[in-house]
């Protein structure tokens, strides 16, 4: 797993007027995405509307991922599921594809699972699907804390890290001090990026990574470098993307607006996700142009 590292761009999933997948367009991101030196990808997460994939779209569009990457980077499949044995079944459906890990959520409907429940639920994921798992830590009710993502990786060996996201970097900073050797801490707080390196992220898994791969990838550079006047300077253009992207509540569709301008095919949000409106253009066009982009 040690090839799990630095900037793991989330694809975006390309739909077209009908809401079905257009695999080629898929691919062709895939290809751009390598091209402008991510380290891995991560399809059919929150970026990439996983939650609106069923199972069998979820295994074409992993397929798709692997064979347009080719060996060339690491593919992360995304699960996105209410229930233990959807999960399951998903990453049972997967398998044979052979991705580098699962990112999957806590079940997201509006019950919470306790402790204990939790840390079965991963417990029956990684066993009945014999794979390594990523915890994706976005659902704001069954948000994990800390101690209880240290006590599943604790406790399921196969549980190789987590994918944090929400903007309290102090959460951030106690994973990274208190993980244990081997397990991998991805930061998606896509607006410290810079504070996340800098803390010692094992690297990152976030939707501005998929709006400005080429510029993510020389903050990435940058701080391991230790090149901190360029990574700041970075950080504050990729900032002012996202603070033009973060505040309409529909964050793939208006990645898929970022990637558009630099020519990717990145195909319409699935509804009922609006595409980007005119009102949100102009500033991701503007943070853009900064960043020599669009």
């Amino acid at each position: 797993m040690t090839a799990l590292s630095g900037v793991i761009a989330p694809s975006t999933t390309p739909f077209d007027a009908r809401g079905q997948i257009d695999f080629e367009a898929a691919a062709g991101q895939i290809d751009w995405l390598i091209r402008e030196g991510v380290s891995g990808l991560a399809v059919g997460g929150s970026t990439g509307e996983g939650q609106t994939l069923d199972a069998e779209e979820t295994r074409d569009l992993v397929s798709a991922a692997t064979e347009a990457a080719a060996g060339r980077v690491p593919v992360i499949a995304g699960l996105i599921c209410d229930s233990t044995r959807e999960a399951v079944r998903r990453g049972r459906l997967i398998a044979d594809l052979k991705p580098a890990a699962l990112q999957v959520t806590p079940v997201h409907y509006l019950f919470r699972p306790d402790d204990a429940a939790m840390v079965e639920h991963f417990r029956t994921l990684a066993g009945e699907t014999g794979q390594k798992i990523i915890i994706y830590n976005v659902v704001p009710w069954t948000y994990l804390s800390p101690a209880l993502l240290l006590r599943i990786m604790d406790e399921v060996p196969d549980v190789i890290g987590v994918k944090q996201s929400a903007g309290d970097l102090k959460l951030f900073a106690d994973l990274i001090l208190d993980a244990a050797p081997g397990k991998l801490i991805f930061s998606a707080v896509d607006a410290l990026m810079y504070s996340s390196y800098c803390l010692g992220a094992h690297g990152s898994i976030a939707a501005i990574l998929s709006a400005a791969p080429g510029p993510s990838v020389k903050l990435w550079n940058a701080v391991q470098d230790g090149d901190h006047a360029t990574a700041l300077d970075l950080h504050e253009k990729l900032l002012r993307l996202w603070n033009a992207m973060m505040p309409h509540d529909k964050l793939p569709a208006l990645t898929k607006f970022a990637q558009s301008l630099q020519g990717v095919p990145s195909g319409l949000p699935r509804q009922p996700m609006p595409a980007a409106g005119d009102d949100e253009k102009p500033a991701i066009k503007a943070a853009l142009e900064t960043l020599g982009l669009a």
